[in-house]
């Protein structure tokens, strides 16, 4: 399922819909999405509505940024610096991640896709055709990849909430 959001207000509304609809259980939530694409931004904004004071940064240069004081554990993992060796250093822990009551992203899980939970939540995110926008928009195209019959409820909830806001 694919959203488009033509700037930042529309991916910030969306994120609140996947906050607002996150399963108690939590997700494992894999990212895919080029440089600058918004991944990042994406768990900014969600981690916001969650209710997360502290600054959320890219975990590019530490692996794993962790926010342990909410609703739920929330861990951000960032995979771009690691390489393949790195990668086998840390499946198991992904594994670990990857247990119920929490709530983990994964940037560029691409690189990591062996050691990623089978029951999860990718999200692809892509840049439209940007001329139909003009230059005051940002646009991003969200593609919800439910993995899971869990997560494909998740999708739809994620969908109809952020379409009523609308």
């Amino acid at each position: 399922m694919k959203i488009e959001c033509k700037d930042l207000d529309d991916t910030k509304k969306l994120a609140a819909s996947f906050a607002k609809n996150l399963p108690d259980e939590g997700c494992f939530v894999s990212l895919y999405g080029d440089i600058g694409a918004g991944k990042t931004a994406f768990v900014r904004f969600v981690l916001k509505e969650l209710g997360v004071k502290d600054k959320v940064t890219s975990p590019s240069f530490v692996i794993l940024n962790e926010y342990l004081n909410y609703r739920i554990p929330i861990y951000h993992f960032d995979l771009y610096r690691l390489e393949k060796e790195g990668i086998k250093t840390i499946t198991e822990e992904l594994s670990d991640y990857s247990k119920r009551n929490i709530l983990t992203f994964v940037e560029w899980a691409d690189f990591g896709s062996d050691a990623l939970s089978l029951d999860r939540l990718d999200i692809k995110i892509l840049y439209p055709d940007v001329l139909e926008y003009g230059e005051n928009g940002d646009p991003r195209v969200f593609e919800f990849i439910p993995c899971g019959s869990k997560n494909e409820v998740f999708v739809q909830k994620i969908i109809e909430t952020y379409e009523a806001q609308k």
